[in-house]
């Protein structure tokens, strides 16, 4: 295990690009090309929309960047916060009466439910992607729309496997199996020797959705196919349900009703062994000023996802991107702001303050050095290259971001896992609600 100091950090940073420069920050910056800028009009002021913290560095450093925006362009912004449940409600708000923050930073497919509501935004991130070696491919499929991009995508919080390691080899197993029946193998055991796993599966925007779309990817099953055509009542359904269904068996009791919160708690109090999260989880025990906690953090290991039946990586993470509203007054001033937070200068220090809470969508943030500082940090690295995207294998518009916000998914599982439906019956229901939306 690699402790993450400035040292490494600028050890592992040296081998980014042979021409760079060391910013001020201490992290290699890569001999890019010409910079592009937008010019702010007169008087311009922003107000900016962005999810509450998980992690406090994200928002001191995500502030600090605004306050250098401001001193760099003088346009003065205005940065508020709001719970996860409810930055959806009202971006949709904003976007029905014309009228609210100019920049709202929202999830997954958001922008593809009102697109003409939204500046274009093609230029900014067409620069942004060649400058930084691409856009990863679910990225690019979020933000994008008939050609034209109506989000930039800003990144995800990886939901990656969070377990103690110790636990893990007391139950035999001396490394993290990678296969989905390896993994079961895995609960089981932890579950008999008293260190129960428990993943969310109440009405959770970010672990309930991530854990049980891999499910149901893994398994083959899917919502939607290529033509939009609602599929989810399915032989790979039903696999994945019954799968589900002898993972909970192992769970602790109440995850029915767990929101994103409750396993962070369970896992730092040492409720569970196991559980399916951001980063966070490590993030808050290596930071606590109890030398338990910080013993605790020692402890903590991290895995991709395991590979399922069909024998590929089938992740969904919460995935966030910046909308910026045509009502406002000052589109130059946003896309400014926008281009300024992703650039090197501003987006690998907030990572490393974050120390790996949000994946990048940009190709070239995998050099990184956050990412192999420490080891635990590296599965976070390519959660995003791993992912596929909500409404996944149909178009994204507004069936794909109104089933994710009726979590049909969810709550399929949770009732087939509970038993309060056979799979069969719970797979048929969900099949006719997402029908409402999918309708052709």
């Amino acid at each position: 295990m690699t402790r993450f100091t400035r040292r490494n950090v600028l050890k592992g940073g040296a081998g980014l690009a042979a021409a760079g420069t060391l910013a001020s920050n201490g992290l290699i910056r890569p001999a890019w090309a010409q910079d592009m800028s937008f010019t702010p009009e007169d008087g311009a002021e922003l107000r900016v929309l962005r999810w509450s913290r998980f992690v406090q560095g994200d928002e001191d450093l995500f502030l600090e960047n605004v306050a250098k925006f401001t001193e760099a362009t003088g346009v003065p912004v205005q940065v508020d916060n709001e719970s996860w449940e409810d930055v959806r409600p009202k971006a949709a708000v904003a976007a029905n009466v014309g009228s609210g923050p100019d920049i709202i930073f929202g999830w997954y497919d958001d922008p593809h439910q009102y697109p003409d509501k939204l500046l274009d935004l093609t230029d900014l991130c067409d620069y942004l992607g060649g400058k930084y070696g691409g856009w990863f491919p679910a990225a690019e499929t979020y933000g994008k729309r008939d050609g034209k991009w109506v989000g930039m995508p800003w990144g995800a919080s990886g939901n990656c496997l969070v377990y103690r390691k110790s636990w893990v080899e007391e139950a035999g197993f001396s490394e993290f199996p990678s296969d989905t029946e390896g993994f079961l193998e895995v609960l089981r055991a932890l579950s008999a020797n008293g260190h129960p796993p428990g993943f969310a599966l109440g009405n959770a925007v970010g672990d309930g959705n991530t854990w049980t779309h891999w499910a149901l990817w893994s398994h083959g099953g899917r919502m939607v196919d290529e033509n939009n055509q609602v599929v989810l009542n399915s032989p790979e359904t039903i696999a994945a349900l019954n799968y589900v269904k002898s993972m909970y068996e192992t769970f602790i009791p109440g995850t029915i009703s767990w929101l994103d919160p409750n396993n962070n708690r369970a896992f730092l109090s040492g409720q569970i062994g196991l559980t399916a999260n951001g980063i966070s989880i490590f993030y808050a025990a290596k930071n606590d000023e109890d030398p338990a906690m910080r013993e605790l953090a020692e402890d903590i290991y991290h895995a991709n996802m395991p590979i399922g039946p069909v024998g590929m990586p089938s992740e969904l993470h919460l995935f966030t991107q910046a909308m910026a509203f045509n009502y406002t007054a000052y589109p130059n001033a946003c896309k400014e702001f926008l281009r300024f937070i992703m650039e090197w200068d501003q987006y690998a220090p907030w990572q490393v303050a974050a120390e790996g809470y949000i994946t990048h969508p940009l190709m070239a943030y995998d050099e990184n050095p956050i990412w192999t500082a420490d080891v635990r940090n590296t599965p976070y690295r390519d959660t995003i290259r791993n992912m596929l995207y909500n409404g996944y294998a149909g178009s994204l518009g507004y069936a794909s971001a109104a089933s994710m916000a009726d979590y049909i998914v969810v709550n399929m599982f949770a009732e087939a896992a509970s038993g309060a439906k056979s799979p069969e019956d719970a797979a048929a229901d969900a099949q006719r609600r997402a029908e409402r939306y999918y309708r052709v």
